[in-house]
């Protein structure tokens, strides 16, 4: 099935009104609310895209603050549950489900007009504990891993049909360079979790995942998301983004119905990391092979302390510094998502380093300062870039969106 060159109405009126606001401007009329005073959601529908967050749920039922709420409801036009629709939370007990959190996020979401990013199908963290325990011990063995994960995301998809707009169908499935055996594949270090897991299903097991997503939903899009495949490598055995596209590619080829593939876009500003046209040649390549690309948990986080002594804390110039390359990471991956007509949406993992879970992972040495607003919600110079890039984006080299058909 191939992507459909065509605009919804809602971003045909989107672009009009955009249009209409900067022509009053110029003949003298009501000018438009500064970039700095429009919400994310309002700036990216100018192109057709959708601007996101992941979304905290306890925080934003909470009633001590209200403030974060309020932002997640108004700034963002597509949301994703950090937690509560992983097998976890979904099903504690074997054979027991509770929706309660997971259907409560929907139907915020609803209310608020906002698309939702189901998150996630088949992952091999964040398991129950009854799964985890029996794939462990070796009392839960390939066949009924299989059927207990056909199970599940037959159940979870049905229980949700017409209400996700994109579902991350497998996640992080693959391994890293730096990982043993070093060469990319299905799996992890030899004899962690994730390669028990990988070995339990199968090399199948991916493809298989998305046929069991689609019978469910034949109308939501199915995603391969996964974090360090913003950019090629060497294309060798080591080149893990290589490895996704070589896999998307036999996907397409074996008619798997996979609609899309999730850059994570988790950054790291003690790095290299990369610039705009090698993150856009990279999401060309992948919609090259007819799926769309989606930029799905990003975050640029920072050294809190200075790096030569990691028992003191930076200093000042350094964190002025590493605030510009944060801001500077954000750019690029959003100007590459721009450059791509295929690119549907841009998600932020949370928006406040208030909630952030940087801090909680990132803790040798330890980083943070990786969101759009500080702590306080205070802009940062991310939020300040993000803005600007959206307000500044249109023809010739940004297009509308391509909205995308699930494929059968």
């Amino acid at each position: 099935m191939t992507l459909r060159r065509m605009a919804t109405a809602g971003v045909l009126a989107a672009v009009v009104a955009a249009t209409l606001g900067a022509v009053s401007a110029s003949a003298g009329g009501p000018r438009p609310p500064a970039t700095q005073d429009q919400s994310l959601r309002g700036l990216a529908a100018r192109n057709g895209l959708y601007f996101g967050t992941a979304v905290d749920a306890a925080a934003y039922a909470g009633a001590s603050d209200p403030q974060y709420t309020s932002m997640v409801d108004s700034q963002f036009s597509t949301v994703t549950p950090e937690n509560v629709m992983k097998w976890e939370s979904l099903e504690p007990t074997r054979g027991t489900y509770d929706w309660t959190a997971a259907d409560t996020f929907v139907e915020n979401a609803a209310r608020n007009h906002q698309l939702v990013r189901g998150h996630v199908l088949t992952w091999y963290s964040q398991l129950p504990g009854w799964l985890t325990t029996g794939i462990q011990d070796g009392s839960i063995d390939g066949p009924q891993l299989r059927a207990l994960l056909h199970k599940h995301i037959t159940d979870v998809v049905a229980h949700f049909r017409g209400k996700i707009w994109q579902w991350d169908v497998v996640n992080e499935a693959v391994s890293d360079p730096w990982e043993t055996p070093p060469a990319i594949h299905l799996g992890g270090n030899t004899g962690s979790l994730k390669q028990k897991f990988a070995d339990l299903l199968g090399p199948g097991y991916v493809a298989d995942a998305f046929r069991w997503a689609r019978a469910a939903d034949p109308k939501a899009l199915l995603f391969y998301n996964d974090y360090n495949i913003e950019a090629f490598g060497d294309g060798g055995p080591g080149d893990k983004t290589q490895f996704v596209y070589d896999l998307v590619k036999r996907l397409r080829a074996q008619g798997v119905p996979i609609d899309g593939v999730g850059s994570q876009g988790h950054l790291s500003t003690q790095y290299g990391n990369y610039d705009v046209l090698a993150v856009a040649d990279a999401l060309r390549r992948f919609t090259d092979l007819g799926v769309a690309v989606a930029l799905t948990e990003v975050d640029a986080r920072s050294l809190t302390k200075d790096a030569a002594d990691p028992a003191k804390d930076a200093a000042g110039a350094d964190l002025n510094a590493r605030d510009q390359a944060s801001a500077y990471n954000y750019h690029v991956l959003l100007q590459a998502c721009l450059l791509n007509a295929h690119c549907l949406s841009f998600t932020v993992w949370g928006f406040t380093d208030k909630y952030s879970w940087i801090p909680n992972w990132f803790k040798n040495p330890p980083e943070g300062s990786g969101c759009l607003w500080d702590a306080a919600y205070h802009p940062k110079k991310s939020l300040r870039t993000v803005q600007g890039d959206l307000a500044a984006a249109g023809p010739p080299l940004v297009q509308p969106r391509v909205p995308q058909k699930p494929r059968r």
